[in-house]
């Protein structure tokens, strides 16, 4: 059925209007920044905005990305959605390198222990060197034999 020129004129207006919508970032909750929501916003099939109006069509796709090249964002779900994915991956990363540092932490913490369990066996036989004689019963009052020898990991 062909339309009146009225009628053409009409959703010719309807269209632009709903592309103006769409590009101001006025989504319906149940739609997009995208040629199905246009179509809808219009009150037409996405057939006929195909095929009789594709001009159109090719102009809201146009000027939507003309907009995100701008660094505008039409659609507030898909500016998210970029901003979600940015947050993503910093934590990504910043958990790599957390765990990173935790690795070397622990790897540091396990030489400390082996220096330190080696600077106590040094003692112990240092100690023995020094006064074998001495049983541990005699050694209680002085000073230099209260030391408790480290566990060992």
């Amino acid at each position: 059925m062909a339309l009146s020129p009225e009628q053409r004129n009409q959703t010719e207006r309807r269209i632009r209007a709903a592309i103006d919508r769409l590009l101001a970032g006025q989504i319906p909750a149940a739609g997009a920044c995208d040629v199905k929501t246009l179509a809808r916003e219009a009150g037409i099939s996405r057939a006929a905005l195909y095929r009789t109006w594709g001009h159109l069509k090719d102009e809201f796709e146009k000027r939507r990305t003309a907009a995100w090249a701008a660094g505008q964002q039409p659609d507030p779900r898909e500016a998210r959605i970029t901003r979600l994915r940015e947050q993503n991956q910093r934590l990504t990363h910043k958990l790599a390198r957390t765990h990173t540092e935790l690795s070397q932490l622990k790897m540091q913490h396990q030489l400390a222990l082996s220096a330190l369990a080696a600077q106590d066996d040094e003692l112990q036989r240092l100690r023995r060197q020094l006064n074998p004689a001495l049983l541990p019963e005699q050694r209680q009052g002085n000073d230099v034999f209260d030391v408790v020898p480290l566990r060992r990991p």
